[in-house]
């Protein structure tokens, strides 16, 4: 996290900066002017998409920063990214950072201003960073070109373009480096997609398929990432359509000891594992009660109607939720109805 006077100074400026863990190559342009989406990484491990943003614009003419502010502002990114930038992802971070500020501050210079302040405060990185932002430049510039291309081809299609493209402009080693997390996140992806034709594999064996996958994907780095990201992997997994299927036909016994191994596997430790075997019993209980109560409330509907049936779905309300009763009495009135929604086995 920055510190000191150059949070305010970035703060202030409203600039957005990447994730530590995922590289990102976002569009950056002056003030209201569209651009395409220059290739995020998404969760999930999915494509990157071009779609058309348009940069808010500034509520009042932003100052031209005073020598004292780009000395904070040199301090500040030193800071952040001077140990690391013999490598490409902070390279490109730094760079998108700069062109953030420069564009806000010298909207018609924006670019000699970015590279005098290159050439004063980072000399020994100045050809290796001036490099980048061309490159970052035309990639963006690509992408904008190619919007209506990329958006008609399939995933593996635009998945292949945009890696030609980010190899051609960057150079394959930078642009692996670049975009490493999202290499991963798509590696993952594409094997919890898998998962669903794998015909006659249980539960068991697909997650250790995924714990495998995990292990070739992250190598020594796997502790650690199941530290940062247990919730988001346990979902994932959890979500794959034939492990529902799988976890939907057992009996609750089995369907329990099926989510305690998944969850212990995944790294979570005895506390957390009561935790949610406690949770498990709570959703059990609620949607067995919302589903009675459902199927009373149809019965109901076929009988009475007007205030005559909203007087007795209030009363069959409270019985089965209690305290949540004119809660879901409101949902309902707005056409939402809770226990009509698929059940999600360890989700919901």
């Amino acid at each position: 996290m920055l510190v000191g006077a150059g949070v305010l100074l970035l703060a202030g400026l409203g600039v957005t900066l990447l994730r530590e863990d995922v590289p990102e190559v976002t569009p950056v342009r002056p003030s209201g002017v569209p651009v395409a989406a220059v290739a995020p990484t998404v969760p999930g491990g999915t494509s990157p998409s071009a779609t058309t943003s348009v940069a808010r614009p500034s509520p009042t003419p932003v100052p031209e920063p005073t020598d004292t502010e780009l000395e904070e502002l040199a301090a500040s990114l030193k800071g952040r990214y001077g140990k690391n930038l013999n490598e490409p992802h902070a390279q490109i971070r730094l760079i998108e950072d700069l062109m953030r500020f420069f564009q806000q501050r010298y909207p018609d210079r924006w670019r000699e201003e970015l590279l005098a302040f290159l050439k004063a405060h980072f000399p020994e990185h100045y050809d290796t960073l001036a490099a980048m932002l061309r490159n970052r430049e035309d990639y963006e510039k690509w992408v904008r070109d190619n919007d209506h291309y990329l958006k008609g081809l399939s995933e593996q299609e635009r998945r292949a373009a945009i890696r030609d493209a980010r190899n051609r402009l960057f150079g394959k080693d930078v642009a692996d480096r670049i975009w490493a997390a999202e290499l991963k996140n798509q590696a993952i992806g594409d094997t919890l997609r898998s998962l669903d034709t794998l015909q006659g594999k249980s539960v068991e064996e697909k997650l250790s398929t995924f714990k495998q996958r995990l292990q070739e994907v992250h190598g020594e780095q796997l502790g650690a990432v199941l530290e940062r990201h247990q919730q988001e992997l346990m979902n994932r997994f959890l979500d794959v359509s034939s492990v529902q299927t799988d976890l939907g036909a057992m009996s609750a016994e089995e369907r329990s000891r099926n989510l305690r191994a998944i969850r212990r596997e995944l790294g979570l430790d005895d506390e957390a594992l009561k935790r949610w075997d406690t949770l498990d019993q709570s959703r059990d209980a609620r949607w067995d009660a919302g589903l009675k109560y459902m199927a009373e409330r149809q019965a109901l509907a076929k009988e009475l109607s007007g205030e005559e049936l909203e007087a007795r779905l209030t009363e069959i309300r409270a019985r089965y939720f209690g305290a949540e009763a004119e809660s879901i009495g409101q949902e309902e009135a707005s056409g939402f109805f809770r226990f009509e929604r698929p059940r999600r086995w360890g989700r919901n």
